[in-house]
């Protein structure tokens, strides 16, 4: 039977002996639930023997009430249980000393899309350096990566760490939140007391999900409404180091994106001359939407939807990270005269290009701009970081 780690600690007497006489903090967001969509902040609480005594939100919050990036959250008294809530995104991304007092283990239990830039795994790996020298512990919940066990991308530059890239991980992970904990850990060579609390009964290649399970879908940020915008994320999410609209504003972010004025059609067609196998895997649409906020507000967007919705889905076909480079590259070639990429800031980044700290390097941005640059010689390139990585994670496999 499937388990949710969250569940595993609620149903397993031992598990909760080891949090008898310990202050609990709770790292969570509004996806964090069970399967019956009872929140873990609640659950917690219910719980006989366990004390809880503040929390924690990320980016968005831990109601997930804030829509845009860089709109902090504030720290507040929860109504109900009356605890603190400590804001991760907020005046700090890291937590303060005032924040790591009155608590002796921090819960952490955060729905992650597998994602490097998705910023829930940066906060945890920032509270893991945190817990280094207090000597309070972390337990990750652990919970399905809808976005699977494929690897896409480069391993990020450090030299362009950011709060959207903390390690050197690629784009596309593979990795559940508390395999990523365990691998971090060890990269660190931290002394951070970790546990994960792995789940039950979970097949991350098994269809038709691949890599979610039988669980509802609840928003872990407002502009991830369904688990197909999981699935194209790690892709079109560098949509927003572009002056493309991402889709915000409309009900299917982030799987649809565009301009006003673009010519889809050619774009398309350029897309499968260039790298037809790059297409693969799901339906390019073309479309059109007027957002109701964000990027070009109340205008018509000429747009491009992904639809990783249907019996066409293929997770071992389906590159969502090298289908968007191959679209930036068409829209280029389309439109020369287009102005491509935002300029800074871009989540507290002041001097790099947004594109460069999503993408890990400068690398993509020349790609695109060089129309000499061969398809295959970036598959290679981005296929000897994707090889190196499959090795890397592979003991921090747990399902």
């Amino acid at each position: 039977m499937f388990q949710l780690g969250i569940e595993r600690l609620l149903s397993e007497p031992d598990l909760q002996k080891k949090l008898i006489d310990k202050r609990l903090a709770l790292l969570a967001h509004p996806a964090s639930t069970d399967r019956h969509l009872r929140h873990s902040l609640d659950l917690l609480m219910e719980t006989k023997g366990l004390k809880v005594t503040a929390a924690f939100g990320p980016q968005h919050g831990m109601r997930g009430e804030k829509q845009d990036n860089m709109i902090e959250s504030d720290d507040y008294v929860d109504p109900v249980h009356k605890i603190p809530v400590y804001s991760l995104y907020g005046k700090v991304r890291r937590p303060t000393p005032e924040m790591m007092k009155g608590w002796d283990v921090l819960l952490v239990d955060l729905q992650d899309v597998g994602c490097r830039i998705y910023t829930f795994l940066t906060t945890l790996f920032y509270m893991m350096d945190a817990v280094q020298s207090t000597g309070q512990e972390i337990w990750v919940l652990d919970r399905p990566n809808p976005a699977g066990r494929e690897i896409e991308g480069h391993k990020l530059d450090m030299a362009y760490e950011s709060f959207v890239g903390a390690a050197p991980v690629p784009m596309r992970h593979g990795l559940t939140l508390g395999e990523a904990a365990l691998w971090y850990r060890d990269h660190k060579k931290s002394k951070a007391a970790l546990t994960v609390i792995a789940m039950n009964g979970y097949d991350p290649l098994a269809a038709p999900t691949f890599g979610w399970a039988d669980i509802p879908w609840v928003n872990p940020s407002p502009n991830m409404p369904r688990l197909s915008c999981a699935r194209v994320y790690p892709g079109s999410v560098l949509i927003e180091g572009c002056n493309l609209s991402e889709g915000r504003g409309t009900t299917t972010p982030l799987e649809i994106f565009g301009a006003p004025g673009l010519d889809v059609t050619r774009i398309v067609s350029e897309m499968r001359e260039m790298a037809p196998k790059w297409t693969e895997g799901c339906i390019l649409r073309p479309a059109f939407y007027e957002p109701t906020f964000h990027k070009f507000k109340g205008e018509l967007v000429s747009a491009l939807q992904v639809h990783v919705d249907g019996s066409w889905y293929d997770p071992s076909r389906f590159k969502p990270y090298r289908l968007i480079n191959l679209y930036f590259k068409a829209v280029h070639r389309v439109h020369p005269e287009f102005d491509l990429w935002r300029k800074p800031p871009y989540e507290y980044e002041e001097k790099l290009m947004p594109i460069d700290i999503l993408s890990g390097n400068g690398l993509l941005r020349e790609w695109v701009a060089d129309k000499q640059a061969l398809v295959s010689e970036w598959d290679q390139s981005l296929a000897k970081d994707e090889g190196e990585w499959a090795v890397e994670r592979k003991s921090y496999l747990l399902y």
